[in-house]
């Protein structure tokens, strides 16, 4: 019976998955909590990943483990000197500081050249805004760099030695181009002409390539063990990617993520390039493409009005449902800290519609109303985009098992909503890339064998005047 190991390593937390390689069975699961951000300015030191992928680890029965991969939090900069050490903190995907070296990243060619190039118009969650950023506001850094990359190719490097990524993970830098399967040196030299950008990036491997075999070191210091033919690790990939894998997304399947930000994506077998930036042509994991839509606020903002009104999770989704549609005409706007769909850094957040008789449970439906609404518009986005999403709708992250949440969704979406009964989609679906690695079948395979896919389905109240209630939000955003 071999044993993988499925890492999620989130903006929030570590989580990893320990399952049998053959049939999926879930061996055992564990935690550790990253450093808080709080954007504009949101940075971890890539050595808070790695203790807490160490932690959590620590968690798990003593076995050996086969198969390694690593899902994580997409578009982050981690920038590494000659010895492949850290010079300064990792810029995270909702650090929004790189907005000014975004609009004249876009400005130098134009958005339908830089949809054409790389599948997507850079806005600061984008990693290549954050090497403009660096080399503008941090010289002394810039001139240590030797190498660029995202969080899961870091962590890979830690665990093999190697610096390697995969084509989802690079299709969210703004430097690769989905569609030719290339890194294009000429984005690369709107941040600096003067470098050779050859060797400072990593090599993309194929969805079944290795990245190598755990190191002695690594497996020593997260405490992991190898059986004797060592210990095989992946190419690992991104976060949405990998929660792709977890749920055996199909072709027209659309999924809704509630996390801390909230992204929209479905599976395609072609790439989009959209011109408005609303969409991100980026790649899967499989060899398909994922075009995805993001906001930047998600369950952070109904965490935050539920402190705010002093309720706990339970007693804040029951306020929340026992308001009618439209919250009494109560409206969020829930860009807490700046928005990335529409793009919006500096925005903030607004409550509309208030009169004196309002109660607190108008104010909780308009958090969740103000967050569903934002990612109903990325899915109007999508189709916009050419993508067809009339398959599944899936509700994944951890919102997903919010009443509220599936309620709302249903309501304003008009569609039934299925929600996968997998508690974590990312590592699962890391798992799933390790399994397939180590056994050299395609994802797909592996997770029909597994038996994944399977959710609970929630119908929509065909009396919600969905399109009224959108409607009003659509115009408090403006």
């Amino acid at each position: 019976m071999p044993l993988v190991l499925g890492v999620d390593s989130s903006t929030q937390s570590t989580k990893v998955e320990l399952r049998d390689a053959d049939d999926g069975r879930l061996v055992a699961t564990g935690r550790a909590p990253h450093p808080a951000t709080t954007p504009p300015r949101s940075e971890q030191d890539p050595e808070s990943w790695w203790r807490a992928l160490g932690a959590a680890v620590a968690s798990l029965p003593r076995v050996e483990v086969a198969g390694v991969a690593v899902a994580a939090q997409q578009m982050g900069l981690v920038a590494l000197d000659e010895a492949f050490c850290p010079c300064r903190p990792a810029k995270l995907w909702n650090d929004t500081e790189s907005s000014p070296e975004s609009r004249r990243l876009v400005e130098a060619i134009g958005p339908a050249a830089w949809a054409a190039a790389c599948g997507s118009v850079p806005v600061a969650s984008f990693t290549v805004t954050k090497l403009a950023w660096l080399r503008a506001h941090e010289p002394a850094a810039y001139a240590r760099l030797a190498h660029a990359c995202v969080p899961h190719d870091w962590l890979t490097f830690r665990l093999t030695g190697r610096l390697v990524t995969d084509r989802g993970d690079a299709s969210g830098t703004g430097w690769w181009s989905p569609a030719e399967e290339r890194y294009r040196d000429d984005l690369l030299a709107l941040v600096d002409a003067t470098r050779d950008w050859s060797a400072a990036l990593p090599e993309v491997l194929g969805p079944l390539e290795a990245a190598g075999a755990l190191t002695r070191r690594a497996a020593e210091e997260i405490g992991l063990r190898s059986p004797g033919g060592g210990t095989v690790v992946s190419a690992g990939t991104g976060d949405n990617m990998g929660a792709a894998l977890g749920v055996g997304l199909s072709p027209r399947d659309v999924v809704i993520s509630l996390g801390t930000s909230g992204t929209v994506y479905a599976l395609s077998d072609r790439p989009t390039a959209d011109a408005t930036g609303a969409v991100g042509g980026f790649a899967d994991a499989t060899g398909h493409f994922l075009p995805l839509a993001c906001t930047l606020n998600a369950t952070k903002v109904t965490d935050a009005f539920a402190r705010v009104l002093g309720l706990d999770r339970p007693a804040f989704e029951a306020s929340a449902l026992s308001a009618p549609p439209g919250a009494g005409g109560v409206v969020l706007v829930p860009y807490l800290d700046g928005e990335r769909t529409p793009n919006r850094p500096g925005a903030t957040g607004t409550l509309a519609g208030l009169r004196s008789d309002m109660a607190p449970a108008q104010i909780a439906r308009a958090a969740f109303e103000g967050v569903v609404c934002g990612l109903l518009e990325a899915l109007e986005a999508l189709g916009a985009a050419g993508v067809d999403t009339s398959g599944r709708l899936l509700l994944v992250g951890g919102g997903a098992k919010s009443r509220a949440f599936q309620r709302i969704v249903a309501d304003l979406a008009q569609r039934q909503v299925s929600v996968p009964r997998e508690d974590e989609l990312v590592a699962t679906g890391a798992c799933v890339q390790a399994a397939a690695v180590l056994h050299g079948r395609t994802c797909a395979e592996i997770a029909k064998v597994w038996n994944l896919g399977h959710t609970d389905r929630v119908d929509p109240d065909s009396r919600v005047d969905a399109p009224a209630v959108r409607a009003a939000y659509a115009h408090a955003r403006g």
